[in-house]
């Protein structure tokens, strides 16, 4: 049975281009983890996934890390990290783990956490924070998109995220609201938006539902509506008359034109039959 490490060594017979890339066993007691630093908060189940691997002798992926004047610090990996604290405690003793050192500036360290495949994927809320730390760092948005390789939009979206209220925050983390009807609902309603996401959900919840979607968050007029009342008025003529600009209707028309008017001042939303809403 070959190896990696034979095929390596037999390269001026083979000729292959294979080159080698050093990772080290460091002990676990000399790496730590940078409080606040993880863009990620701590997923326990993950990390207990990571403990049974441990304990099951299967592979995991090395640490990215980086040596500091206080040791070696996690930069990617924390998860697998308190799983082989877990293993440990739990009596099957992990002495090392597989690490390779890491290269760049604080804002590669950021952008990496963002990238890495070998993670628990960034919620939008960690993706949010993440950009924002290299929005402190003087990135523009266009500089951020390019450095985590996403769009502007993306970026754009993520960090208006952060802008909305501490409530609407809360309830994107409990799987409330989306974070694109967060952010919705921040555009729409501003400093008014938590207090109009709250009373939504309180409608929501009453008709025993537990997220709130988009169409109930930001009721949409009815379409046909709208286009009933363009049919109405495009015989209408305008007439100025003492410094007032005044609108003549066509005969037979006002009283369906003050219903329409009443519904959407009353806020009705486009429901039953079918009708699409207006956008």
């Amino acid at each position: 049975m070959s190896s990696l490490s034979l095929h390596y060594k037999a390269k001026d017979k083979n000729g292959t281009e294979t080159t080698v890339k050093k990772t080290f066993l460091v002990p676990l007691a000399e790496l730590y983890i940078e409080p606040g630093y993880n863009v990620r908060e701590i997923d326990q189940a993950h990390v207990e996934e990571f403990r049974d691997a441990f304990i099951a002798g299967e592979f995991v992926p090395p640490l990215a890390v980086q040596v500091t004047e206080q040791g070696i610090k996690v930069i990617d990996g924390h998860h697998r990290y308190h799983g082989a604290l877990l293993a440990t405690e739990a009596g099957h003793e992990v002495a090392r783990l597989e690490c390779k050192d890491f290269s760049g500036t604080e804002a590669d360290r950021i952008a990496f956490m963002v990238t890495s495949s070998q993670g628990k994927p960034l919620t939008s809320l960690e993706r949010a924070a993440a950009y924002q730390r290299l929005a402190n760092q003087g990135w523009s948005t266009s500089e951020i998109a390019s450095k985590v390789k996403r769009s502007v939009g993306d970026v754009d979206h993520h960090l208006q995220l952060l802008v909305c209220g501490d409530e609407l925050i809360a309830m994107v983390k409990a799987g409330e609201v989306a974070p694109t009807t967060a952010v919705a609902l921040s555009r729409e309603h501003g400093p008014k938006a938590d207090s109009v996401a709250r009373e939504q959900m309180e409608k929501v919840k009453a008709a025993g539902k537990k997220k709130l979607s988009r169409s109930a968050a930001i009721p949409q007029f009815s379409a046909s509506k709208a286009r009933r009342l363009v049919e109405l008025l495009v015989d209408a003529v305008f007439d100025r008359d003492g410094g007032f600009d005044n609108l003549i209707l066509s005969h037979g028309t006002a009283e369906e034109i003050k219903r329409i008017i009443a519904d959407y001042r009353a806020g009705i939303p486009a429901g039953g039959g079918g009708d699409e809403s207006c956008v």
